[in-house]
């Protein structure tokens, strides 16, 4: 797909997505480089905070894809962050807008801080509404790929609401999120991560390597695509598992549910989810590099292995002193020492390409790929109810 032609693109409905997720590497880059044009304005911004306040909330929020790059995240900035200053939480907009009251408390100091594609989405524009009105002191920062968007409108009307706009190019046409959410997962991570702007410099650059590797690797991508299967699994441990949950949409979301999908955590998968393994299965499992955690997501794959059920047991990964023995991706052991949650760019494009050879195979269009059009790019068709 990467090296076909605009035409046979074209002629497969795949033109969109496949470019938007071969631009990825570049878009880092790019990302990165927003960051450190408004690094100053960002450290104003945090620090204004913990002057004001002995702790404040954040709640990192989105519906859809963008809700997953909370997941993401949010394991590894709670590990970074003084949480005695900082309590951290990820909650979808679907879920702040259905029952406020649960996270959205008068007496708390907020900072919410929304993650969106096209910021039009009826739910993220009701939830930031219903925190402005329930929140005595809340604060925002706007992470969004549409200037234009509703949400990126409100931030510039806003002083305590901090717009960090994504590049141009992140604003995907396709209909799945694919650079938008590894350019907000950059960005958020890059603002709350505690690391050296030399160290960051060096995690983005090897990202750029790794986002290329995957690339040029798409016949071994393809090779793993061509098994016979009819379900998939993605698995992960800690901020993979929510990178799990977003690899096992864009599969559902480009085949329009003609593969059946399943995500949890290696160890999680164990308590009942396992019984969807079957001789039609393959299960993929996004590899730790905390040499702790990765024992567990060897046992699994090990598991898998032994029982012999599943069509086909695939590690992602990158080299380390201990890995896995059957069918690998496996990226360049110099990224050892990228945290995890940094990783989930490069390996949500292995995920997204799988997804969108698997589209191609089962004969749907990945840049339109819901033929009812009862699902679509923006959410339509919902009810915001007044909330007194």
């Amino acid at each position: 797909m990467f090296t076909s032609s605009k035409e046979e693109l074209h002629s497969l409905g795949a033109a969109i997505t496949t470019a938007e997720i071969k631009q990825q590497p570049e878009l880092w880059n790019e990302t990165y480089a927003i960051f450190r044009e408004k690094q100053a304005e960002i450290a104003a911004f945090l620090q204004k905070l913990t002057a004001t306040y002995e702790r404040i909330r954040v709640i990192f929020t989105g519906a859809g894809t963008s809700a997953y790059v909370g997941d993401t995240i949010t394991p590894y900035i709670k590990e970074k962050v003084d949480e005695h200053q900082w309590e951290v939480m990820a909650v979808p907009t679907t879920t702040l807008v259905s029952n406020p009251y649960q996270f959205l408390k008068a007496d708390i100091p907020t900072l919410l801080v929304s993650f969106a594609r096209s910021g039009n989405s009826p739910e993220s524009v009701a939830a930031v509404e219903l925190a402005e009105k329930l929140v005595s002191n809340l604060y925002q920062i706007t992470i969004t790929c549409a200037k234009d968007g509703e949400l990126a409108k409100r931030a510039c009307t806003e002083a305590d609401n901090l717009l960090l706009l994504m590049p141009a190019r992140a604003n995907d046409q396709g209909f799945a999120m694919t650079g938008s959410y590894s350019c907000m997962t950059l960005m958020a991570l890059l603002i709350f991560d505690n690391l050296l702007m030399e160290e960051k410099a060096a995690i983005v650059e090897k990202l750029q390597k790794m986002g290329e590797s995957v690339i040029h690797r798409e016949a071994a991508i393809a090779g793993l695509v061509a098994h016979d299967f009819e379900r998939i699994i993605y698995l992960g441990s800690g901020c993979f598992e929510g990178l799990a949950r977003e690899a096992q949409l864009k599969i559902l979301e480009l085949t329009a549910g003609k593969m059946a999908t399943s995500f949890d955590s290696p160890m999680g998968y164990r308590h009942g989810p396992k019984s969807f393994v079957n001789e039609k299965a393959v299960a993929f499992v996004f590899v730790s590099n905390h040499a702790y955690t990765r024992q567990y997501d060897l046992d699994l794959l090990q598991e898998l292995k032994r029982d012999g059920i599943a069509k086909l047991i695939c590690s992602i990964e990158v080299d380390g002193d201990s890995n896995y023995d059957g069918y690998t991706f496996q990226f360049d052991g110099e990224a050892h020492s990228v945290p995890d949650a940094y990783l989930a760019l490069p390996f949500v494009m292995v995920a997204q390409t799988i997804s969108l050879l698997a589209a191609v195979k089962v004969g749907n269009t990945p840049d339109t790929p819901s033929p009812t059009g009862t699902v679509n790019r923006v959410v339509k068709g919902v009810t915001i109810h007044e909330y007194c």
